[in-house]
């Protein structure tokens, strides 16, 4: 019953982060995909969208960036 935001006109529905695919991605596509989506999280904040909202989504970055990378340590130890 959440409210669904339409995606920004410059950037695809299909290209949107968080669009589900046919199958379920292994752990380490998925860490990789979110790494992504967390890149451009950060692309666009850079570029001064949601102006607003920018202190707690640069906040958010950065605490899905060290969860990413926690996740990826576990997954390979070596890295």
């Amino acid at each position: 019953m959440g409210i669904t935001m339409p995606p920004p006109m410059d950037r695809p529905a299909s290209d949107m982060p968080g669009t589900a695919s046919a199958e379920p991605p292994e752990l380490t596509e998925l860490i990789t995909q979110l790494d992504q989506d967390r890149a451009w999280l950060l692309e666009q904040i850079d570029r001064g969208r949601w102006s607003d909202l920018r202190l707690d989504l640069a906040a958010l970055e950065r605490e899905l960036g060290q969860l990413l990378a926690k996740a990826s340590e576990r997954l390979d130890p070596t890295t």
